[in-house]
């Protein structure tokens, strides 16, 4: 018989963090909160974040990891056209969500306009490693500009995350699907 062991303090500030960050917003939830709700001191705390902007950084992280992983697995196996639309399907899906607010990366954007600013590096690499999927997948497919292509991707991708919010979700899975479809080469 085992028994359940209590998450590490950083892994519950981590999923305190995302929990909060995502429903309320960033600049909205303080270190006290984050604190109380995690069930940990402010000491751990800084323990493990030296300041609140190195949890955010980390949140998105997370985040950016589990969203590649996702990825990964849609995209597995399948040849260019069938991996570009289970890729996109991942946005689509996302938009689904129960509890779905936009996309974390453009969320934390708006409440870091800096681009200077650390948590935009995170934000950056993310935008980055998508569009470099994206853009291989063109380049699979033939595409004449697969820089262009994964641009396009790009801002269909942010689109779709923006007005899964906003409208239907449902109809904005199967918008995105179609516009895939319409943008590729026959």
């Amino acid at each position: 018989m085992g028994t359940t062991r209590e998450p590490h303090p950083r892994e519950r500030l981590l999923r305190t963090a995302s929990r909060l960050f995502y429903a309320e917003g960033i600049h909205a939830v303080g270190v006290d909160r984050l604190v109380t709700e995690a069930a940990v001191t402010r000491a751990t705390f800084y323990r493990h974040f030296p300041g609140k902007d190195d949890l955010v950084a980390a949140y998105l992280g997370a985040t950016g990891a589990a969203i590649r992983e996702a990825v990964a697995g849609a995209r597995e196996g399948k040849p260019p056209r069938e991996a570009l639309h289970a890729t996109m399907g991942v946005v689509g899906d996302a938009t689904r969500a129960e509890d779905f607010r936009g996309c974390q990366f453009l969320n934390a954007a708006a409440e870091y306009p800096d681009p200077d600013h650390p948590v935009r590096a995170v934000i950056d690499d993310h935008r980055a490693w998508f569009l470099g999927v994206l853009r291989d997948l063109a380049a699979d497919l033939g595409h004449p500009d697969p820089d262009h292509a994964a641009r396009v991707l790009v801002l269909l991708r942010d689109g779709a995350l923006g007005g899964g919010d906003l409208d239907d979700p449902t109809v904005v899975r199967e918008t995105l699907r179609r516009a895939v479809e319409d943008f590729l080469p026959a």
